[in-house]
């Protein structure tokens, strides 16, 4: 199975999860963003993985406008190399339109976590030789005014149908990539990594999560990250470089 054929069974699952009147809108940019999301898939989810960095889902200027986990505009395009069509959403926040690769608002969080990649790795090909982005969730949700809503604050039913199949597509693309870690970017993603993949053999941390909501992350996110990933025993340091003593 491939990564795009884990992703369109994903799509399918989470079309039908009805998240009920606290998330007014739902997005999945598996869908209307399949393009760009599927050259993600296949320009870099090739070969195993050492470690595989899991998202919670999609933000309203990253993923959802480009397909691309943590997927602000500029790095995506300009960094990663990924461009594509993007449609619209069945229902559309006239708050939170989807303009895809002509949005102009920047995803903090994808900015500093793919600008880290480029600062440590400088081409976006050697990172992906050992290691690969993921978000767990693919859907986007919203209240009424517009305002993101995390799939931890949705009602534990809803939480409950989201988990099933995601906890089936996370495993899915870890026996695709076959990662020594998967790591948790923020604490959500790391508690249902370990939950979905409990009796495997990947071994699950977790970092910082990059959001501008997080007064640690402002202070130094990519310190914070590399200070995380080292005290898992993961440098995160490309082969090509020497490593600094």
């Amino acid at each position: 199975m491939s990564l795009s054929d884990v992703s369109r069974e994903l799509a399918e699952k989470a079309r039908k999860i009805k998240a009920g009147p606290l998330a007014a809108y739902t997005y999945c940019p598996l869908d209307y963003a399949q393009a760009p999301h599927e050259l993600y898939l296949r320009k870099f989810g090739r070969g195993r993985k050492r470690a595989l960095l899991l998202g919670m889902n999609p933000g309203p200027f990253g993923m959802a406008q480009t397909g691309v986990p943590f997927g602000d505009v500029g790095m995506v395009r300009d960094f990663l190399g990924v461009v594509g069509e993007v449609g619209k959403p069945a229902h559309e926040h006239p708050k939170r339109p989807v303009d895809g690769f002509a949005c102009k608002r920047s995803e903090v969080s994808g900015t500093r976590l793919w600008g880290w990649v480029q600062a440590r790795f400088e081409r976006a090909e050697t990172f992906f030789e050992d290691y690969f982005v993921a978000n767990y969730c693919p859907l986007v949700f919203m209240t009424e005014s517009g305002a993101n809503l995390t799939p931890d604050k949705l009602p534990e039913a809803v939480r409950r149908r989201i988990e099933v199949a995601c906890d089936e597509a996370l495993r899915a693309l870890c026996d695709e990539l076959k990662p020594e870690w998967v790591v948790g970017v923020g604490a959500f993603a790391e508690k249902q990594a370990a939950r979905a993949l409990t009796g495997r053999k990947e071994q699950i941390g977790t970092v910082l999560h990059p959001s501008p909501a997080s007064p640690k992350a402002n202070r130094g996110w990519a310190t914070e990250a590399e200070r995380d990933l080292t005290r898992l025993g993961l440098d995160f340091w490309p082969k090509s470089k020497p490593k600094p003593r």
